[in-house]
């Protein structure tokens, strides 16, 4: 797979390269910021992007602002966007931006290589992949919200295990039931949460993630426009 890199740590950045090229990847480019990364993209034609979140010059949200030209360019271009800590705003704004498959993951998860490769290869091969902390922030960031009370802790436990980019198969065997009990509470999540089925898990994820998102974000709104927040 051609991958395209775009990080300013040194020591990380030629990591990724090797820790890719090892197992069977072609690096294209490795950037150190993301000034030429639309330009490289475009002559490059990579088949997955890894940017950092927090790049040069300001270190605040160059990687996510060119993650988001790119699905507005490349809109099927595969994207994993690494980050030092769970940053909502910046998961949010790329989780409901339309586009291909997306991966955010806590840059902790590289030292697990095996947990990493296997997420490239997901996420290349059309998976939507969310670190686990960046689920569990967005579900349960306001657990008062009635959206949130509409869904039984074990649907909840099954959203965020689809959003981490889990087959129905594996959630099964993780909460140790069968694959049509698991396919039953999909269906509920979704009934609850207002939303179509469809053949995509990655776009219901997606869809249910940015749901809730939007949702509370209004809420909050309408708090402060009351005056007062709890």
């Amino acid at each position: 797979m051609r991958i395209l890199i775009c990080e300013d740590s040194v020591l990380l950045r030629e990591g990724l390269v090797r820790l890719l090229e090892q197992s069977g990847h072609e690096v294209v480019a490795a950037l150190p910021d993301a000034s030429d990364v639309v330009r490289s993209v475009a002559e490059a034609a990579p088949e997955l992007c890894v940017l950092d979140v927090r790049l040069p010059p300001t270190y605040t949200d160059e990687g996510v602002r060119a993650a988001l030209e790119l699905r507005s360019r490349r809109p099927d271009l595969p994207l994993l966007v690494l980050s030092q800590y769970v940053e909502e705003r910046y998961a949010t704004e790329l989780i409901t931006a339309h586009g291909g498959s997306l991966g955010y993951l806590l840059k902790d998860r590289v030292a697990d290589v095996s947990e990493f490769l296997d997420a490239v290869d997901r996420i290349a091969a059309g998976t939507t992949v969310l670190d686990p902390e960046v689920v569990t922030q967005l579900l349960t960031r306001r657990d008062e919200d009635d959206l949130l009370k509409r869904l039984t802790e074990r649907e909840r436990t099954v959203l965020a295990a689809l959003a981490e980019g889990k087959s129905n198969h594996a959630i099964a065997a993780l909460l140790f039931l069968s694959e049509a009990s698991i396919e039953k509470h999909i269906t509920a999540i979704f009934q609850k949460l207002g939303l179509e089925q469809d053949e995509s898990g990655n776009r219901r994820v997606l869809a249910a993630l940015a749901h809730i998102e939007s949702t509370t974000g209004s809420q909050s709104a309408e708090h402060g426009r009351g005056g007062t927040i709890r």
